[in-house]
């Protein structure tokens, strides 16, 4: 495992986490075999909306004796009081919602607590008129939540809830289908996707990232609306790449299913390599750097990709990324124009000509 920091707490977190969606469909003992095997692996990230109740339980009995060494997202909003998956923002049934969960998970705390699936204007309205952002924020203040957060799958909203300066982390979806436009949750185009997860990592706020394989759409070439399968791998890196991310959470059925994911970690650069994706990128994305690495290694030692992260979060007001390029071994000032990252790129970026551009925006 490989763990990032949460930029507003400091809690190490692992960069493959677990999601509940699918596993709820076992049998609570094997729900519990497969959390705990998790953890077993260095998994301490876990997502708490699953579409069964099933998994409140099962997670309580497995993980009860290590709580302090997990961290649990817990979404208010969801609702498993009648044993099945309900969804709401009146505050009444919230407030019994998360008691609930809190009794069946064994713990009096939440490490994550989210305003939960927020896709539309009036979702917001209700949970403010509601008093739901407020119980959230009393829970913070008395302890029982350490960390505020949001899910959601429309940029339009994340930026309103960032605006409010409330949370510490986003659960976002990322992936190709959505990113690039396509699917029942492309919400947002191509840009403006990207400067959320930009704007996230210049103001400290980090990325879960649902739906890393958009529901295994992208792993079967025939449901894919690329008409192109990418791996597990592939997928993992190409949400691990974008800027403020700190943890992806697929869903795993089983045991052997988890250990095919966090495999990730065995695998090669040329493995994790998800350039494929430029072939049905929209014409309107490409010229642009995703950060994919496909042009490394670079034969004068350059970090072409974290150089471009750097440059594009200064221009968005990062007052740090200039700090961080200019401690990088290698800075733009270092490039030779020798035209390797040009012919590689699958992007069709012209990197040695950026390079120039970042050398005169920074000075070095």
């Amino acid at each position: 495992m490989e763990y990032r920091t949460l930029p507003h707490g400091g809690e190490k977190i692992g960069v493959i986490g677990m999601g509940s969606s699918v596993v709820g469909a076992q049998k609570e003992s094997d729900i519990a075999k497969t959390v705990r095997a998790a953890f077993d692996l260095g998994v301490n990230y876990f997502d708490m909306a699953g579409g069964h109740a099933t998994i409140f339980p099962a997670y309580g009995k497995a993980l009860h004796d290590i709580r302090s060494q997990v961290y649990l997202q817990v979404h208010f909003g969801a609702d498993y009081t009648t044993g099945e998956y309900g969804w709401t923002t009146e505050l009444d049934e919230i407030k019994k919602s998360v008691d609930w969960q809190l009794k069946n998970l064994q713990t009096d705390y939440i490490d994550f607590g989210f305003i939960h699936c927020l896709d539309e204007e009036a979702d917001l309205a209700a949970y403010e008129k509601n008093g739901v952002l407020k119980y959230l924020t009393d829970l913070q203040t008395q302890g029982v939540v350490h960390h505020l957060g949001l899910s959601s799958h429309t940029p339009l909203l994340a930026n309103r809830v960032l605006d409010m300066k409330l949370i510490d982390m986003l659960m976002f979806s990322i992936n190709p289908v959505y990113d690039y436009g396509k699917g029942d949750f492309g919400f947002g185009e191509n840009t403006e996707r990207y400067d959320l997860y930009r704007r996230c990592q210049r103001e400290g706020v980090g990325i879960s990232v649902m739906k890393p394989f958009c529901g295994g759409q992208l792993l079967d070439k025939k449901q894919s609306p690329f008409q192109a399968a990418l791996t597990k791998t592939q997928c993992i890196a190409y949400a691990l790449d974008k800027p403020g991310v700190i943890t992806a959470l697929p869903g795993y059925g089983n045991e052997q299913e988890l250990r095919e994911v966090l495999s990730y970690f065995e695998t090669s650069p040329e493995a994790r390599d998800y350039s494929a994706v430029s072939t049905f990128a929209p014409e309107n994305t490409l010229g642009k750097c995703v950060y994919c690495k496909h042009c490394h290694p670079c034969p004068a030692g350059l970090d072409i990709a974290l150089i471009n992260k750097y440059y594009d979060l200064a221009k968005l007001g990062d007052g740090l990324a200039k700090e961080h390029y200019l401690t990088l071994e290698h800075t733009s000032q270092d490039c030779v124009s020798c035209g390797h990252c040009d012919s590689r790129c699958p992007f069709l970026v012209h990197q040695s000509q950026r390079m120039q551009e970042i050398l005169a925006y920074f000075g070095k």
